[in-house]
């Protein structure tokens, strides 16, 4: 018996050190950073898929939008062309986690920039300025802009800048919230809903998408600094990605972005440039 166990014991402890020894020649070891990853050639870059003229998995495959245009303009700064990027998506409840956990190396998706958020992860940027806005059917004459909200029940995405701006400044509406703004329209064409708020941004490429269907009401009533998420404590990766989204305002492509994606979708001008923030 004690031969037995002996040899089950040594036969264990090699299937471990076998195990440990293939994790390691199979990478299992600490992630590269992202710097490493462009030096490579290749990145892993969060944005949202459901967001038309912002940021949007097309049905072949593809993605589009202003934060897509952004991401990629910043990764060819860092040295990755287009098709070495990887796009993964980063619903709003889930940016913070996939930045910690180094499932991307950066986040571009409509990511206000807030003190509570900068606990967790870094920013680059701003690269846009936008305000909270609401949207409802073109038919909903009650809902005029946020002046008009109390009693009502307006949808946003969990975790998001104006769902908390909702809860914590307009107690007399009621705030449902799910994890796309795409399951918000299905409850405001269903009815149950009033309205979609947040940036205005968004909205307009939703507006846009279903013209006739929807319209943006009111006027904005908070300002969102975008900024592109990174992990905490990289600064060097946040001066590269700042220094490419200045050359981006400098050389016109960041307008050409904009009016080829949103602008054009929403005539909408394009807005004057964000000053980034160097902190």
């Amino acid at each position: 018996m004690r031969i037995n166990r002996a040899l089950r014991i040594g036969v264990g402890a090699l299937a471990v050190s076998l195990a440990a020894a293939l994790t390691a020649g199979c990478g299992g070891g600490e992630k590269k950073s992202a710097l490493e990853n462009a030096a490579d050639g290749k990145l892993t870059i969060g944005i949202k898929f459901d967001q038309p003229g912002v940021g949007i998995r097309n049905r072949d495959g593809s993605y589009s939008g202003f934060d897509v245009e952004v991401a990629k303009y910043v990764a060819g700064k860092l040295g990755v062309q287009p098709e070495g990027i990887t796009f993964k998506e980063a619903p709003t409840p889930q940016r913070e986690t996939l930045i910690e956990n180094g499932q991307v190396d950066f986040i571009v998706a409509t990511y206000s920039i807030t003190d509570a958020r900068k606990e967790k992860v870094d920013f680059a940027g701003p690269y846009y300025i936008a305000g909270q806005s609401l949207l409802v059917k073109a038919d909903n004459t009650e809902v005029t802009g946020s002046e008009s909200i109390a009693g009502k029940t307006v949808c946003s995405v969990t975790g998001s800048t104006p769902a908390q701006n909702i809860q914590k400044n307009f107690p007399d509406t009621q705030l449902q919230t799910y994890d796309t703004y795409s399951l918000c329209l299905e409850g405001v064409n269903s009815g149950a809903l009033a309205a979609v708020t947040t940036d205005d941004i968004i909205l307009a490429g939703y507006a846009s998408q279903s013209p006739g269907t929807y319209k943006v009401v009111g006027e904005p009533f908070t300002t969102e600094n975008y900024g592109i998420g990174l992990k905490k404590g990289d600064d060097e990766l946040r001066g590269k990605i700042n220094d490419a989204i200045e050359a981006m305002f400098a050389d016109g492509s960041w307008d050409r972005a904009f009016q080829e994606t949103v602008g054009q979708a929403a005539s909408y001008p394009t807005p004057p440039t964000p000053t980034v923030d160097r902190y």
